[in-house]
């Protein structure tokens, strides 16, 4: 059974336009290649030179500069130091009449006390270590053992 929408076919094979989908395209790649290595821009005034041509000498120039200076002397430090000389001065502290009140803070302050760090520096006892005469807690702000360190 055949297909009752479709009309026969006159002819049997392709028709010849149909040939031409390949051989169009293929023609204007063939051509295109062709102008891509045909323009290659040179200089064909070249192409005529024998290949055995004379040898020509070259030139080669090598300079050498060789330029011996000098050392520069060395800097001079001079390093200078500053001292500055302190004399420490311990206050001595009188001796304990035994009135025996007893302070009960294992402090050996004796009778020296020192209402401030102020007071201490002006009668040159500053700074004043834990067990030393004239040492007080309120005196030592950051609690390491040294009144009136700073």
């Amino acid at each position: 059974m055949t297909n009752p929408y479709t009309t026969p076919s006159a002819s049997g094979p392709a028709p010849k336009w149909a040939r031409k989908r390949y051989v169009l395209p293929a023609l204007a790649l063939a051509l295109f290649i062709g102008v891509g290595i045909g323009a290659d821009g040179g200089d064909t005034a070249n192409d005529a030179k024998p290949a055995a041509a004379k040898p020509t000498p070259t030139v080669t120039v090598t300079a050498t500069a060789t330029e011996t200076a000098e050392p520069e002397p060395a800097e001079t430090v001079t390093a200078t130091e500053t001292v500055k000389v302190t004399r420490t001065v311990t206050a001595q502290a009188k001796a304990d009449t035994g009135s025996g009140s007893g302070s009960g803070s294992g402090d050996d302050s004796g009778s020296v006390y020192y209402a401030n760090c102020s007071e201490a520096r002006a009668a040159g006892a500053a700074p004043i270590h834990r067990g030393q005469p004239g040492y007080a807690p309120h005196l030592d702000r950051d609690n390491d053992g040294v009144a009136c360190d700073s």
